[in-house]
């Protein structure tokens, strides 16, 4: 009986730490990816390394604690091969590369420290571009704590890629300024001419699903750009305990979710796009394509 194939992926990020272990199925025709298991650790990073530019003590402990205990989980559930990814945090903290070569001579993880064009580049790893309309252009949009990734599709391919500073974490703490905004609106307008028609946006992060899941949409993975701005007014009056009480928002979700729907909005009127797709998918799935085809391209 054919199992699969395993692998797992760790994404060190700017609001969370997250361990997805995947199977893949491999038919004749197609090839399925099953998440076994989604671990996510609420440990903000990024807030240290945004206001204080380093992570702190304390943080630095919970972070080798809890990636020790991933390690322990990932030897436990044996994969063909994993990979750890660290981003806007560790890339912004100036201690950040040293974290990485104590966890690494810790656990012999391999961590690394993964630039925004790289994570752009793995979030888009997982060729949602093959089940698109190939007569339409999209714009994919995932939004972190700490950085915003855009990438254009054009008839199918991969066009262009791009990472700003700008993130839910940081707008939280007031780190993102007017120049960051002006520079990715300037970016992303100038990219408008290569696309022709009508363009669909895809969003990913865990603010964006959350808001999915707000908008009780059972039919299908779009969400208008009118009921994403409802929902964000919606939230937007309560205090963060009453999100966490009456809106039941994890606490380091309560208080980013309004600024995680500032940038999708924002994105999506600059190129005046009336819907967003959801794939509920992000850097850990791209990591983990990225792995499976790494182990293809082995057997050839």
């Amino acid at each position: 009986m054919e199992t699969g194939f395993k692998f797992a992926a760790i994404d060190i990020g700017s609001n969370a730490m997250r361990l997805l272990f995947c199977r893949v199925l491999q038919n004749f025709d197609s090839t399925k990816f099953i998440k076994e298991s989604l671990i996510r650790m609420p440990l903000r990073l990024g807030e240290d390394a945004f206001t204080l530019g380093n992570i702190s003590k304390d943080n630095s402990e919970k972070l080798v604690k809890t990636i020790q205990a991933f390690r322990l989980m990932i030897d436990a559930y044996d994969p063909i091969s994993y990979k750890a990814c660290a981003t806007a945090a560790l890339r912004t903290a100036k201690n950040g590369q040293n974290l990485v070569e104590q966890i690494n001579l810790a656990t012999d993880l391999n961590l690394e420290i993964i630039t925004g064009d790289k994570e752009a580049k793995l979030i888009m790893s997982n060729h949602i571009e093959n089940h698109l309309n190939p007569e339409r252009d999209y714009l994919y949009i995932d939004v972190g704590g700490g950085s915003t990734e855009i990438s254009f599709i054009v008839k199918r391919v991969k066009a262009i890629s791009r990472s700003f500073p700008i993130g839910s974490v940081r707008l939280l703490k007031d780190q993102v300024t007017p120049l960051n905004w002006q520079e990715m609106e300037s970016w992303v307008k100038g990219q408008m001419p290569k696309v022709s028609g009508s363009i669909k946006a895809i969003g990913s992060g865990g603010n964006i699903n959350k808001i999915f899941s707000m908008s009780k949409i059972m039919n299908n993975n779009e969400i208008e750009f009118n009921r994403i701005k409802d929902i964000i007014d919606m939230v937007q009056p309560y205090s963060i305990l009453e999100r966490i009480t009456k809106l039941e928002l994890r606490p380091d979700r309560a208080d980013v979710i309004t600024h995680a729907g500032k940038i999708y909005l924002s994105i999506m009127e600059w190129v005046n796009v009336s819907k967003m797709i959801v794939p509920q998918s992000g850097l850990p799935d791209g990591i983990v394509h990225e792995l499976y085809e790494e182990y293809n391209l082995k057997k050839v």
